[in-house]
């Protein structure tokens, strides 16, 4: 593979079509329509904009993808054969034929001698033109069986951040995003105008997205760092939230989270402090700050966010995410919702906090993780209580493809072990009105076959996931490959329910890759670009040391972990080597295989870092200096086995530049951070292991 520059990456986000799709030696069959170079596109001239955006980015498509050259854009309906045509949205005479597509985003494509479109809406017309484009990409070229084609969303908003750059959003990714069938975009927010990165104008952005039939969504950073029953607290917080959606009143909503919103609150299970197990005079309390329990006056402060938010925005989404509080007494958690208004929005993280079982040792999910596909205990019981007391219940589900199981890579290739995610998604539909969606946080989106998988996995009325995947898999990547790409995805969708999700490899070795450095006696931490969020801060280079701790560790956890990564390690290689044999890899399939190769890559580091933690963990107890001698060679064939994986990942992250790089850490497992690696490598031997071998001499 061609060796990319830093952020490559984004070029492709911004293209919106893949070019020369269309494949000369397919003829259509007898149900087929084939589209033909100059037809027209045409819509009422009431349309809006989304429809004029959508109707437009068809016809490129057509040149693209397909190779047309002659389509025409009108506005004015025609009864002209082989045209597409979008019938005016939203008239009553069309409900009859639109039947239960009859809501939002819905749309009918009826296909006969040409295309005729109806929706309920501007974005279910636009839906209906993605819908189609992906029809003709799976097919390789402008064919569509002759039928009638009724769908839905499932679920809205399906919130995304950006994985292009950190609240950055170029029209052609908004593009991308749409066509993906997503809704709604989501921006760190820090004041008006204003994000973690610096300066951004909301409202140019909300009238952009707009286009493309996207909300976009404030994800509050605001501060809130006075009491909801003060004196001034409603002139506080009207300078805040107030503020925000007074001049900007063309957002959808805000997404609030204990941990990025968390007040001084008076419930007597908090910290007066801020932070974490901190008092106000600096004194360890014993315990936790107000964004990690379910304080009895969330209600107090929610109300009245909610109150002012909505003089400006009456229909504001206020959508109240409970994410840090799943270790904390069910009772308690229970307790806060029944007390929540009752027009707002409850967002419940789908899979994490559930206690998962390696061997003789249990841990429980520490962040997003798509080891266990959910719903966990913890969203469970929190839906159940949503749907008692009527409010709107969403979820953290990070079907944009993406967790914290690996932090540096664009998505997670195991699309069966995602299917069984939607799937317990459908259930909580039926069950609970699971409703809305939040698909990544900001590790962002990035369009891939997951992506695509789940799009049409969540549309109303439901296909069976399998065959949906049957045709996303053999459309991407060839039907010449399907058979191995179908064995080898199941293999890595197995591989991926032995990772171990805790915080020592979510926020450790597997945060970075094969990056990662090993620490001795000195800790080091990951060099980070200095511009980055969060850096290397958000990586942790060692493991917890105390004797307690420690001895579980050497004698229970960490044998199990390497039991299980060592599983994981064995089934992606045999998915590699099935991918590898495959008859005519196309490039899609080698940036596949390149990525899988990636994901292995990591595993050995992750692998490796729990062999060297209990090497050192002996060094430090041992008292004989045979002993001492002897951990130190192991050390060292451990470090020449772990520079060899290094080496082997530099061509990968080289053939793909989105490879080591994650939106709020930017770059940290690219090639200059292994070559780095490698030196610190080196260093451990020649500084701080050739001392203890020094001091054996003495």
């Amino acid at each position: 593979m061609k060796k990319e520059n830093s952020y490559d990456f984004q070029k492709k986000l911004l293209a919106i079509h893949e070019p020369d799709l269309r494949r000369k030696d397919k003829n259509p069959a007898g149900n087929q329509l084939e589209l033909k170079d100059g037809l027209c596109v045409a819509f009422a001239p009431i349309a809006g904009k989304v429809i004029e955006t959508a109707a437009s980015d068809f016809a490129d498509f057509l040149a693209i993808s397909m190779g047309f050259s002659k389509v025409r854009v009108v506005k004015e309906l025609t009864e002209e054969g082989g045209s597409v045509c979008i019938y005016p949205v939203s008239q009553e005479r069309y409900a009859n034929l639109l039947g239960e597509a009859n809501r939002y985003k819905g749309f009918l494509i009826r296909v006969t001698d040409r295309i005729e479109i109806y929706a309920y809406d501007e974005r279910g017309a636009a839906q209906a033109l993605y819908y189609l484009e992906d029809m003709m990409s799976f097919e390789h070229a402008p064919f569509i069986k002759k039928e009638e084609i009724r769908k839905y969303a499932m679920f809205s908003p399906q919130m995304i951040h950006s994985g292009y750059a950190l609240d950055e959003y170029p029209d052609e990714y908004l593009a991308k995003v749409a066509h993906e069938g997503r809704d709604a975009i989501l921006v760190f927010t820090k004041d008006v105008n204003k994000t973690p990165g610096g300066y951004l104008d909301f409202n140019d952005l909300i009238n952009r997205a707009a286009r493309y039939g996207l909300d976009v969504y404030a994800y509050s950073y605001l501060l809130s760092n006075m009491s909801p029953e003060a004196p001034e607290a409603e002139e506080f917080y009207e300078n805040s939230y107030g503020r925000l959606f007074r001049e900007c009143p063309g957002l959808a909503g805000v997404t609030l989270v204990g941990e990025s919103v968390e007040f001084p609150s008076k419930d007597p299970h908090v910290a007066k402090g801020r932070y974490f197990e901190i008092d106000s005079d600096g004194i360890p309390s014993g315990k936790v700050s107000a964004g990690w329990y379910p304080c009895e006056d969330y209600p107090v402060w929610l109300n009245l966010v909610k109150k002012i938010i909505r003089k400006y925005k009456s229909d504001a989404d206020i959508v109240f995410w409970t994410y840090n509080w799943g270790y904390q007494p069910e009772e308690a958690r229970i307790k806060l919702i029944e007390s929540l208004p009752t027009d707002i929005s409850l967002q419940a993280t789908f899979e994490m906090f559930e206690p998962r079982q390696y061997g003789a040792y249990q841990a429980h999910c520490a962040d997003y993780t798509l080891t266990f596909e959910g719903p966990g205990k913890y969203f469970r019981s929190e839906a159940a209580a949503a749907k008692k007391r009527g409010i709107r219940l969403y979820s953290m589900t990070n079907t944009g493809g993406l967790t914290w199981d690996i932090g540096v890579i664009p998505y997670e290739p195991m699309p069966f072990q995602w299917i069984r995610r939607y799937e317990g998604m459908r259930k909580a539909h039926d069950e609970w009105g699971l409703c809305g969606i939040m698909e990544s946080h900001h590790f962002g989106f990035y369009p891939s076959f997951i992506s695509k998988l789940s799009k049409w996995c969540f549309m109303e009325p439901r296909e069976d996931c399998e065959k949906i995947a049957q045709t996303v898999i053999e459309g991407i990547f060839g039907s010449e490959n399907y058979m191995a790409a179908d064995k080898a995805l199941r293999l890595w969708s197995e591989a991926i329910r032995c990772y171990t999700a805790t915080d020592a490899d979510q926020y450790g070795a597997f945060r970075v890759g094969p990056a990662y450095p090993f620490c001795l006696d000195r800790k080091i931490s990951v060099q980070a670009d200095p511009k980055a969020m969060f850096g290397g801060g958000i990586c942790n280079t060692s493991y917890p040391t105390n004797a307690d701790k420690r001895d579980s560790l050497i004698s229970l956890r960490l044998p199990e972990e390497i039991n299980a990564l060592s599983r994981m390690q064995m089934l992606l290689q045999e998915g590699i080597t099935l991918l590898e044999e495959a008859p005519e890899q196309n490039d899609k399939l080698k940036e596949l295989i390149n990525l899988g190769k990636f994901i292995l890559r990591t595993v050995i580091t992750g692998i490796h870092a729990k062999q060297w933690h209990k090497l050192k963990c002996k060094l430090q107890a041992a008292e004989e200096k045979e002993t001492v001698a002897e951990i130190l060679d192991k050390m060292e064939v451990l470090i020449q086995a772990e520079k060899e994986n290094v080496q082997e990942t530099i061509p990968l992250v080289e053939a793909d530049s989105r490879l080591g790089w994650e939106p709020s850490m930017l770059y940290v497992g690219d090639g200059p951070h292994l070559e780095w690696k490698l030196r610190q490598l080196e260093a451990l031997i020649n500084i701080e292991i050739a001392a203890y071998r020094e001091s054996l001499r003495k």
